[in-house]
């Protein structure tokens, strides 16, 4: 997901990796500063142009790396051109815009302000400052006065179609709230606790983060409403592959019971 893949890129000297340290602790990233990972691992890359494009690229393989295992990067370097944009890849892009020349001459000559860029820092404001402001861009924070779709499963366990059908209705409605009954116990085919769906659905959603609440329900059996009370009701279809998804089977293959 883009929003995990995080580029901060400015000028030498503008406040780069004072920002990003201060933001990976708040977003739980991994860090990774240009100048370790050049002096570590591209000892072989210098500064001509094409030696950047290089650097950038291998700077957002590593970045793909963390949010392929479902984490969240940040790639903290000059990235001075569109080219070497281009290489990292595609990111949401914080430009520190603080400085108008940074210390080397050859870097000032080469670097191109983005055109596109999905925040800018500014030169008045503490590193906690902007780091607080871009955290609620990434992730903001579920509003309960929002329009919300419900689902209501029992989620034993949480699974993909599961995770496709809430992905359509924060499509659709923009966040969702997932109620959960209590039937833990009941029977073979319920063995999970409802802080052990929770836990396994906020995993499963962690790119939604913000978006989202996982509340406990009792075992609601019936869904009944009056006239005019101004609830949409939908079917939400999905493939035949993850329509077809069962939830004993996925019971069995984690060995959960029935």
């Amino acid at each position: 997901m883009v929003d995990r893949k995080i580029l901060v890129m400015g000028l030498p000297g503008s406040g780069k990796t004072t920002l990003c340290r201060v933001l990976a602790q708040r977003l739980n990233a991994v860090h990774f500063n240009n100048d370790e990972v050049r002096a570590n691992l591209n000892k072989d890359l210098g500064f001509s142009v094409a030696d950047r494009i290089e650097q950038a690229r291998r700077m957002g393989f590593l970045c793909d790396l963390v949010v392929r295992s479902g984490g969240t990067a940040i790639g903290d370097f000059v990235c001075p051109t569109p080219d070497t944009r281009a290489a990292f890849g595609d990111a949401f892009i914080v430009w520190i815009d603080r400085i108008a020349a940074g210390r080397f001459e050859d870097t000032n000559r080469l670097f191109v302000p983005p055109e596109r860029y999905d925040f800018r820092v500014e030169a008045d404001g503490t590193p906690e400052f902007w780091a607080e402001r871009i955290v609620r861009r990434l992730r903001p924070v579920f509003d309960p006065r929002k329009p919300t779709a419900l689902f209501i499963g029992r989620y034993q366990p949480f699974h993909d179609g599961h995770r496709a059908l809430v992905e359509e209705g924060l499509r659709r409605a923009g966040q969702v709230c997932i109620a959960v009954r209590d039937t833990h116990g009941l029977d073979d085919a319920n063995p999970l606790s409802f802080e052990d769906v929770k836990a396994r659905i906020e995993t499963a959603l962690a790119a939604h983060a913000g978006r989202f609440v996982v509340v406990a329900l009792p075992n609601v059996s019936h869904v009944f409403y009056g006239r005019d009370v101004g609830y949409a009701i939908e079917r939400i279809d999905l493939d035949a592959a993850l329509q077809g998804i069962s939830a004993t089977e996925a019971r069995r293959n984690a060995g959960l019971g029935a």
